[in-house]
């Protein structure tokens, strides 16, 4: 190992380098100038401001958390305590179908309405570029990367409408998409369960698509059906990516419900298929047999048109309650309703508006307290609650899990938003994956399951993301990348989140740096806001 003199700014010393590109893990030391990574070798008699000793410890790329929805709410928290604190430097948000910009006529209506509840957010932006800017001015803790949702664009142009779009609309959709991908955004996403996006066609999808293929955008998917018609949903974002030529993410892979589980070595196997004929797909995960999503996935798409008001008119109206209760307890064929799929007994309350006494309940419980059918009892309390009702979904098998980890090229996504133990942030009984997805995976897949070596591990929390969306010098450790950076305790690190007690940091992280900046240290927040909005 050759000896490095150069000046530093910072040295990590003495510690075992994994650097993300799946190579065996080596002992060196990092010297870091500015916001760069400036050698990795023998730097025993380097001099540096600062000197970080890293004797048994990891040093790590920063992780990268594909699947965010922090949005809006980066605005209450830009020190993205939830994330940092898992060694998280970079994020990608927007996804499912939904991004905080571009806003307008019902999609504006509906972000106002969502950050009534924060009451301290001024919506005082329309574009991305707008919506960019405003972040820059205030700073953020970690690197930050958005998506265009479909759904967004959809509600921008018209509204709630369950109809195919005219061609006007479309190409303002189009264009919509194409300036805010012009202004930094890296693609578009789609959320197929939740409408307006669910209302869209595949030929609409494929047409957005094609637009943000143009600029060497991705195409991220909440697929269309993740239980009954899995390996349907799996195709149609396939050939989407296929007929645009686009790269494809498939978000949160999982088989949804009892009775599909096992799909995912078919759905699994459908995708390396694709990639082996050409198309640039992957997916990601969340190490966990719980989901989280709102409570309005249970009711027909039907009953959404026109926004939450009207679903709560129809709610209110008794023929049309009627008929909506029939379409839930019977599941048209084709809808994905996880009260018929995971059970009324499975979807717990962890966020609730109107009676946060009902936080960690389940809906059947809910309904036994109140004395009450469990199918009106929802509804009562998606009418108590504006149709806003956040829930966790015990849906998943702890096998299927395992096996869809143990693919290198599935990467690892939160499917959360930055929260924290404190403020406005913590006032919902969220999903603990929200603080310890990443360190989830390494403790138990890793250290203790050794579904994983750590070495894989890593490279799929960095490397891998980074190459799919292309995010220029991250994802590694190497010479003249950016220093986003994790140094943990491979002994001890491991989530402490749990799903009756979520807002738990983890434990075993020495130091996280972003760009440089040594933003966690010893499990605290430095209050550094290193990060940067990344622009496609």
């Amino acid at each position: 190992m050759t000896e490095l003199t150069f000046p530093f700014d910072l040295i990590l010393r003495g510690g075992t380098v994994i650097d993300g590109t799946g190579a065996p893990a080596r002992r060196a030391d990092v010297g870091i100038v500015g916001d760069k990574v400036a050698a990795i070798g023998d730097l025993t008699s380097a001099q540096a401001a600062r000197v970080i000793d890293a004797t048994h410890r990891y040093i790590t790329p920063g992780f990268i958390d594909v699947h965010t929805h922090t949005d809006e709410t980066i605005f209450i928290n830009p020190k993205m305590e939830s994330k940092i604190h898992q060694g998280v430097t970079t994020e990608v948000s927007g996804n499912c179908g939904y991004s905080a910009a571009p806003v307008h006529g019902a999609a504006r209506d509906d972000l106002l309405h969502d950050l009534d509840q924060y009451k301290n957010i001024t919506l005082d932006w329309q574009s991305m570029g707008e919506y960019l800017a405003r972040i820059e001015k205030m700073g953020i803790s970690t690197n930050y990367v958005t998506l265009v949702g479909q759904g967004t664009l959809r509600a921008s142009v018209m509204g709630y409408a369950m109809r195919e779009p005219t061609p006007d609309e479309l190409a303002t959709m189009k264009n919509l998409l194409a300036q805010a991908i012009d202004e930094g955004a890296w693609g578009l996403s789609t959320g197929l369960i939740y409408p307006p996006s669910s209302y869209a066609s595949m030929d609409e999808l494929v047409a957005l698509s094609r637009v943000a293929a143009e600029r060497g955008g991705i195409y991220t998917s909440h697929i269309r059906n993740e239980g009954d018609r899995l390996l349907e949903s799996v195709e149609e974002a396939l050939t989407i990516g296929e007929r645009a030529g686009i790269r494809v993410q498939l978000s949160h892979h999982k088989a949804a419900g009892k009775r599909n589980w096992g799909k995912v070595h078919e759905s699994l196997a459908r995708i390396e298929q694709a990639r082996e004929r050409g198309i640039h797909a992957c997916a990601d995960q969340y190490p966990y047999v719980a989901s989280s999503t709102g409570l309005g996935t249970v009711i027909p798409d039907w009953a959404h048109e026109g926004g939450w008001q009207k679903l709560v008119e129809r709610l209110g109206d008794v023929t049309t309650r009627e008929r909506i209760a029939e379409d839930v307890r019977t599941a048209r064929p084709g809808w994905e309703n996880p009260a018929v799929d995971s059970g009324w007994h499975n979807i717990v309350i962890v966020g609730c508006k109107s009676d946060r006494s009902l936080q960690g309940k389940t809906a059947w419980d809910i309904a036994q307290m109140q004395g009450k059918d469990v199918v009106q009892a929802t509804f009562d309390l998606l009418i108590a609650n504006e149709g806003s009702v956040q829930v966790v979904i015990f849906s998943m098998s702890e096998d299927d899990v395992k096996t869809v980890v143990s693919v290198p090229w599935v990467s690892v996504g939160s499917d959360s938003t930055a929260r924290a133990p404190q403020g406005p942030m913590s006032n919902v009984q969220c999903h603990p994956r929200t603080y310890g997805t990443f360190p989830r995976l390494l403790s138990k897949y890793v250290r203790e399951d050794k579904v994983l070596t750590w070495e894989t591990a890593i490279a799929k929390m960095t490397s891998a993301p980074a190459q799919m969306f292309g995010l220029n010098r991250r994802g590694e450790l190497r010479e003249g990348y950016f220093a986003d950076m994790v140094v943990f305790d491979p002994e001890r690190i491991a989530d402490t989140a749990t799903f009756t007690e979520p807002h738990q940091f983890p434990i075993g992280f020495d130091y996280v740096l972003v760009n440089g900046t040594p933003t966690i240290e010893f499990g605290k927040h430095t209050e550094a806001r290193a990060g940067k909005v990344l622009r496609k």
